[in-house]
């Protein structure tokens, strides 16, 4: 069933209005809403910057909406309810060529990847021949596709059709692979990181995948996202927004202390999984776009139309390096 551009804006208010999100009734004199994930790595940095009293300090006006997903985000967005939201710029490309200026800022790098035992007598990506292998998310998934593309070119092998893969959820893949029901899991950095902490050790990460399909230097593929018909004339708002956030991550990418007061909104990890967390957000924290980034972007946009599916990129998705912003 083909789904218009109007259907998918009308079917997006309706599931806006039902999920709670209040109408949005004009900008002037508006708080910039941002959506953010209760407890996602977002809600870190935003609890980071309250803090420090860093929006206060720079005149900054904006309003946190939790979101129940970035499904729930993402709809909030094109509803014009909210006006920035964190996800993952194929997303925002397919979005941009239906017709709606979306762009995108950089926000993380942290990238996951398969996730192991330690004890595990898997060594190497071919060793995942003819196993049982946990995927968060579906067959479609950006990290599948790039798995599939990299065990193809590194290994020789079509991990899907000479592995067992079993789809799901991250919580329940990370739950599979506990309990021994998967010898190896496929997840979020989020989860990889908390598999880490817990004793786990990565057999594979997509950056890795990514440069060893020739994709360098891999793009960020989370970022924050905005409309700029919707926030047109708000420019100067939005340019205060990033810049806080930039500071926000600067206090977190030096200062230690900074740290143990996000237990809470990090779900209490252990100390290892605490540590494991906050070392791969570290990781991921960016700098401004480069035309390097487009370039590689375009690649690995290249890779994902030849090798996924309509359903991920949409079948007229165009790349337009214009998405980013600062490029």
């Amino acid at each position: 069933m083909n789904i218009t551009r109007r259907d998918a804006v009308l079917t997006g208010l309706a599931m806006a209005a039902a999920s709670g999100l209040p109408s949005r009734a004009g900008a002037a004199g508006k708080p910039l809403r941002v959506g953010s994930l209760k407890f996602g790595s977002l809600s870190w940095l935003i609890e980071t910057v309250r803090a420090e009293g860093l929006a206060d300090k720079a005149g900054l006006k904006w309003e946190i909406v939790d979101t129940a997903s970035t499904g729930a985000a993402r709809i909030g967005l094109l509803s014009g309810d909210l006006d920035v939201v964190v996800s993952d710029w194929p997303w925002a490309m397919r979005q941009r060529s239906l017709g709606d200026p979306l762009k995108f800022s950089p926000y993380s790098s942290a990238l996951g990847g398969v996730m192991v035992p330690e004890a595990s007598p898997l060594k190497t990506l071919a060793d995942l021949k003819g196993q049982r292998l946990g995927v968060a998310g579906s067959s479609i998934d950006k990290s599948w596709i790039l798995l599939r593309a990299y065990a193809q070119k590194a290994a020789g092998f079509d991990i899907a059709t000479q592995t067992t893969a079993v789809f799901g959820a991250a919580p329940l893949i990370t739950e599979q692979l506990r309990q021994g029901r998967v010898e190896a899991a496929l997840n979020f950095w989020t989860f990889s990181a908390r598999l880490k902490g817990s004793g786990y050790r990565e057999l594979v990460s997509m950056a890795e995948a990514m440069a060893g399909l020739g994709i360098a230097p891999p793009p960020p593929l989370v970022g924050y996202i905005w409309s700029e018909k919707q926030l047109a004339g708000r420019e100067a708002e939005l340019a205060k927004l990033l810049a806080v956030l930039a500071e926000g991550n600067q206090i977190l990418a030096t200062r230690d202390e900074a740290w143990p007061r996000l237990k809470d909104v990090m779900r209490s990890p252990d100390e290892g999984e605490f540590k494991a967390l906050r070392d791969y957000y570290r990781s991921g924290i960016t700098g401004p776009w480069t035309a390097e980034l487009t370039a590689s972007s375009g690649q690995l946009m290249k890779l994902l139309i030849d090798l996924g599916d309509p359903e991920l990129v949409g079948a007229d998705t165009k790349f337009d390096g214009a998405l980013f912003h600062g490029a």
